[in-house]
């Protein structure tokens, strides 16, 4: 966990990194603005974004939430990065260096990579969903038979499927909270969802109390009751738009939850570059989703050790933006904004030229959960704070993935 002072230095820094683009607090938009999504499709030379839209459309189809969402494309991501990493580990071993065109060097390493992601693709996606073969993704081979190290891959592939099933039995995800709710002012009431994410084990950072928000301004001083009234007044003036991008930021993703929305934005981005080999792909996917992944359960913990009531158990007079619904845990800090906060400083760190994009959505996601009347505007500023410290020391520590 932070320092009180460690706190502080990492809260400037976010708030800077975000200051050119985010509202003011005190201040809604005229614009929200919505996310937007590539309407034409992405190239079909990769296997990798190939399955992680099979992700996509199976958390959609079997409408899983966002703590099953989160978990699911971090697993996917991982295990096809690892095994991607564990091909060129043995190829490099046998001195088979890779080559910028499609010699027999180049097309060895080429095909393992992509016998690689199918097989632990579907392995891992099966797990989620037992429906799902290695069919369902079709890898096109060239004349005659299936290549020999496309085979070799797929074997390598296995046992990096095989090994992410065994994380998943063993990563406490299923396991019940074994925490108290709090009682008296200021404390959430409900039937906590959730609660036991602070146990499940991160892939990249420590703890799930490594950083753990500051304490959020108490309930009832004069900081608190400003954010609340915030929250009230717009409750009562809500325009068409702001309604509007609640309810689309709510679902953003297609119903693949917000999660899916950046899973989305890092396909677009991978297939607009072009240049993209498997390797590469999968190191982008897997570093946002361990990322985001690890900062959610940050958040959660941060959600069971507060235990901040929500802005309409505060005061009643305000209202939820249809068709969105109280969720059913604390508020603080906001987990669409750990979401998207940490996703965009990975995406930041791959394609830096749409730093300006990713800031603004950043800042446009956070603010619509306070347009939707479920959050106090410093519940996002802490989460941009979290989602940007977790999403640094996962690209710092990303031997790790």
């Amino acid at each position: 966990m932070l320092t009180p002072h460690g706190r502080k230095t990492v809260l400037a820094v976010g708030i800077l990194m975000l200051s050119a683009c985010a509202d003011q607090p005190t201040a809604p938009p005229q614009n929200a603005g919505a996310p937007s999504f590539k309407v034409t499709p992405f190239s079909a030379e990769l296997l990798t974004p190939l399955w992680q839209e099979q992700a996509r459309n199976h958390v959609r189809l079997n409408a899983r939430g966002p703590a099953d969402a989160g978990r699911i494309y971090a697993a996917l991501s991982i295990a096809q990065y690892r095994a991607i990493m564990a091909v060129d580990q043995h190829l490099d071993t046998e001195e088979r260096q890779s080559s910028a065109g499609f010699d027999a060097g180049g097309r060895a390493r080429y095909e393992a990579h992509r016998g690689a992601v199918s097989a632990a693709s579907a392995l891992v996606l099966n797990y989620f969903f037992p429906a799902v073969t290695e069919s369902d993704v079709p890898a096109p081979a060239g004349p005659g038979q299936v290549h020999p190290f496309f085979a070799r891959g797929r074997a390598i592939g296995t046992a990096a499927g095989m090994a992410m099933r065994t994380h998943l039995d063993n990563d406490g995800f299923a396991l019940p909270w074994t925490g108290t709710l709090l009682v008296g002012p200021g404390y959430w009431t409900g039937t906590p969802v959730g609660a036991n994410l602070g146990a499940v084990t991160p892939y990249v950072v420590n703890s799930t109390s490594q950083f753990r928000s500051a304490p959020h301004p108490a309930y009832g001083s004069v900081e608190f009751n400003t954010a609340l009234n915030e929250v009230l007044t717009i409750s009562q003036t809500r325009t068409q738009a702001q309604i509007d991008s609640a309810r689309i930021w709510a679902q953003a993703g297609a119903g693949s939850t917000p999660l899916g929305y950046w899973n989305i934005k890092a396909a677009e981005y991978i297939d607009e570059a072009g240049n993209y080999t498997e390797r590469k792909a999968a190191h982008v996917f897997a570093l946002m989703h361990a990322a985001q992944f690890d900062a959610q359960l940050t958040c959660f913990e941060g959600k069971y050790f507060y235990q901040l009531l929500r802005p309409n158990q505060a005061n009643p007079a305000i209202t939820i933006s249809p068709p969105i619904t109280q969720p059913s845990y604390p508020a603080y800090p906001s987990g669409h904004a750990c979401i998207s906060s940490s996703a965009a400083r990975v995406l930041e760190h791959f394609f830096p030229s749409h730093i300006s994009e990713l800031r603004l959505l950043v800042a446009q996601a956070g603010r619509s959960r306070l347009l939707a009347g479920i959050h106090y505007m410093f519940d996002m500023e802490a989460s941009w704070v979290l989602g940007v410290a977790v999403g640094n020391w996962a690209i710092a520590h990303e031997d790790r993935l």
